[in-house]
């Protein structure tokens, strides 16, 4: 359904309008209409809040221009105590002056006020005042917009005009050490990284996170930049602190994945109150990291009628508050009150679902970062796209070049385009040589100060001999540790690390082509062997000869009309057909109750990855036996899902094991293709096991019972520890629903983390906690 407006009264506003139409205020007119406003997106599309046509796009836009600023904020879309929360942190004397304007009146003023002027009033902007002045403006009225306001974190000029800064995204399929330190000397060598070092982890245990935690510490005490820039392993925020807690001062910022309304936060195991209390720990230097992104509420069902747009405005109201209660902190332990704390947009992770082209990838990043800076917050952008959607690798650098006009505070920076542990495309470290030569934009001073110190750049900031070398700062992180030897026995290391790098995966940019900023020719003709590979495995379909090599296979079907309505509506993966669902039902009858496991399998976003020799039946096999080892009675069939996603495993569940009198666990492994791009042609294991009557509640089991196994492949996790690890986590689980657990499995629920054994010389640390939550910040599988 979308959004039809055929005329507009001279001098009508919105709330106008709506009375005319119904007689009355009508919520969900209301709603309808500032998201008529919007710039088409998929996402809007989908919940019933898209323009029917750009004559109402415009209709729209023209009666909210009219609107006063005071009457948006006192008729909210939705409300919850989120929205209340952010409240806090907005300055009720600022609105007075400016609560009368329209919303036409703000644009103007944005426009053409001076700096210090607009500056002057963004405290007493609310949220949703922010995304109703925004749809208004042209893609480039928002770059005016963003290239005139600027928020540098404190003490630096990280977010200041002219600056361009980088987080280091050094990521590992398998978590591996020294995958995450070269890919940091790499980035140095190319003088890019002065934001964060920010590691995406594929294990969220403790003890995995303190480990990557440690790798990224030691860099920066060793070239005495602790002081200058952060770390951070961006697993859950809850597991960050237990980290802290046992190993102090070895973590840096802290980071969380922000929802725009309670509902969607608790889908990251996020709440007000955990929020709250973790705002109130960070009195150092450092504060927080969060992480954004149009589409999140929406695509996880918690969209309350309300646009994309005025969701994304709300997680920045969230961030501004909770910037707020840090200073506090701060203040309270007797500092400055100087918050480090920033906002990461992460434009285009999720998929078509949201948007599909470069064009609205522009758009969606141009909202939110005049959103982000309308808020008050340091604000840096991912410009991302998935391998499903119509945003090419080399659309990606015309979208760059689109955004850096709007002065983003910083982008993500990896050796190449392409992410090697999440399989999405992104800003590479020869892009920001690039668009720092475009544009003259610099680095911070202090980072800038030393990758001169190391060589990589002349007193004039030109390239060294030494410019993209990695193997020149790994020298120089040795001497700084003390050691001797020769630089040729040095460099003879660093050429045997390097080949291990790679080996697991994991590319390295040395030197580059015939002008600093363009890859050297192998590495990009390497990048596109993986992403035409990639898009090989989107379009492939799961064999019959690979359903029907697995024992006892039972065949279902989502509701997906074909392969191309499952990548573009993921929805209709998520739920099973009416047949399959009595092929389910009557599975139920046959069972009687006497097993308390089932295995899933569904195609997902590369049905190679279950089809390629010895993926699929090691893991399987593995994990039949471990289950049955440990008490669990396994059903005998393995139920194959054509076009099914996370959530169609979890209506399985409840079709199979829901039973509102029964307090037992019930536990569903369910094995999904992960996205392609990797190489690695992976898969997770999605893994769920409350009690029988949890299942039996419509809705009770989502992203937030479950915990996953990613990166599963003959190169990288391997499938049997994958199968040993997923049987001591449903053992957890199984404890954590405080039920009876089968008596074998009660010791495995009290093992201590770890990551599994070495195999083949490539570590592979599983994931074993956290939420499956579509976000940068999670390393979960999009099936």
């Amino acid at each position: 359904m979308s959004v039809r407006i055929p005329d507009v009264l001279p001098d009508e506003d919105v709330l106008d309008f709506v009375q005319r139409q119904h007689g009355a205020f009508d919520a969900r007119l209301y709603q309808q209409v500032l998201g008529a406003a919007n710039a088409f997106k998929e996402g809007d599309a989908a919940i019933g809040v898209a323009a029917a046509d750009e004559d109402s796009r415009q209709r729209a836009r023209v009666l909210l221009s009219r609107t006063r600023l005071d009457d948006v904020h006192a008729h909210p879309p939705f409300e919850d105590r989120l929205h209340v929360f952010s409240l806090e942190a907005w300055d009720a004397a600022r609105w007075r002056r400016v609560a009368d304007w329209t919303l036409g009146q703000l644009k103007a003023f944005l426009l053409t006020a001076d700096e210090a002027s607009v500056h002057d009033v963004l405290d007493g902007l609310p949220s949703d005042v922010i995304a109703c002045v925004v749809k208004l403006m042209s893609d480039a009225e928002l770059k005016a917009v963003g290239g005139r306001v600027f928020h540098p974190l404190p003490g630096s000029r990280v977010g200041a005009r002219g600056y361009l800064g980088a987080r280091l995204q050094p990521n590992s399929p398998t978590d591996h050490p020294e995958d995450i330190q070269w890919q940091v000397f790499n980035g140095w060598a190319f003088a890019v990284g002065d934001v964060v070092l920010g590691t995406n982890p594929v294990s969220s245990e403790p003890a995995s996170v303190a480990a990557v935690e440690a790798a990224l510490h030691d860099v920066l005490v060793t070239f005495g930049l602790t002081e200058v820039m952060p770390h951070c392993v961006l697993s859950h925020i809850d597991v960050q602190a237990q980290v802290e807690a046992l190993r102090p001062g070895t973590t840096g910022i802290w980071f969380q994945s922000l929802g725009g309304n309670e509902a969607a936060n608790r889908t990251f195991d996020v709440t007000l109150e955990k929020m709250v209390a973790h705002a109130a720990a960070r009195t150092g230097k450092w504060g927080l990291y969060f992480e954004t992104g149009q589409g999140a509420d929406a695509t996880n069902g918690h969209h309350h009628g309300t646009d994309m747009l005025i969701h994304e405005s709300r997680k920045y109201g969230f961030a501004r508050a909770l910037k707020r209660r840090v200073a506090v902190a701060q203040a309270s332990a007797g500092r400055d009150a100087a918050p480090w704390v920033h906002v990461n947009d992460v434009a285009g992770f999720i998929g078509p679902e949201v948007f599909r082209t470069r064009e609205q990838l522009v758009r969606c990043c141009l909202e939110d970062i005049v959103m982000g800076k309308l808020h008050g917050l340091t604000l840096g952008l991912d410009v991302c796209s998935t391998l499903h959607m119509d945003v090419t690798l080399d659309d990606l650098g015309w979208c760059q070049e689109q955004l850096a006009e709007a002065g983003p505070a910083y982008l993500m920076a990896l050796p190449t385009r392409n992410d090697p542990m999440l399989s999405y495309l992104t800003t590479s470290f020869q892009d920001h040589v690039r668009l720092r030569e475009r544009y003259g934009l610099k680095v911070d001073d202090r980072m800038w100060a030393f990758f001169q110190e190391l060589g990589v750049i002349d007193a004039d900031g030109r390239p060294t001999e030494h410019f993209g070398d990695p193997r020149h700062v790994y020298v120089h992180y040795r001497r700084r540790r003390g050691d001797t030897r020769t630089e040729a026995e040095l460099r003879a290391e660093a050429e045997a690390q390097m080949a291990r790098v790679r080996a697991r995966g994991v590319p390295l940019a040395v030197g580059h082509g015939e002008a600093p900023w363009t890859p050297e020719p192998a590495l990009e003709e390497d990048l596109r062997r993986l992403y035409e590979d990639a898009k090989v495995g989107l379009w492939s379909e799961l064999s019959d000869a690979t359903v029907e090599s697995l024992s006892g296979a039972v065949r279902l079907q989502t509701c997906s009309e074909d392969r191309r309505d499952y990548i573009l509506h993921p929805p209709s993966g998520e739920s099973l057909d009416d047949a399959s669902q009595a092929v389910v039902r009557a599975l139920r009858e046959r069972h009687a109750g006497r097993w308390d496991a089932q295995l899933v399998v569904s195609d997902g976003l590369d049905p190679r990855s279950l089809m390629d020799a010895g993926h699929l039946a090691p893991f399987l096999d593995t994990l039949r036996a471990e289950l049955g080892a440990q008490g669990w009675s396994v059903a005998p069939e393995v139920l194959v899902v054509k076009h099914g996603r996370v959530r169609a495993g979890y209506q399985v569940g409840r079709l199979l094991f829901g039973d509102e009198g029964d307090a037992r666990p019930r536990a569903l492994v369910h094995v999904i293709g992960e996205r392609p791009g990797s190489g690695h042609h992976a898969y997770s294991a999605y893994l769920t096991a409350p009690a029988a009557s949890t299942w039996a509640q419509p809705g009770a089991v989502d992203h937030d019972r479950t915990r996953l196994i990613a990166g599963i492949s003959d190169t990288s996790v391997r499938p049997e520890d994958a199968a040993r690890e997923a049987v001591r986590i449903l053992a957890e689980l199984a404890a954590s629903a405080r039920t009876v657990v089968p008596s074998a499995g009660a010791s495995a629920a009290t093992t201590s983390a770890r990551t599994v054994a070495p195999s083949a010389g490539d570590p592979a640390a599983m994931t074993s906690a956290g939420t499956v939550a579509p976000s940068a910040g999670d390393s979960a599988a999009m099936g």
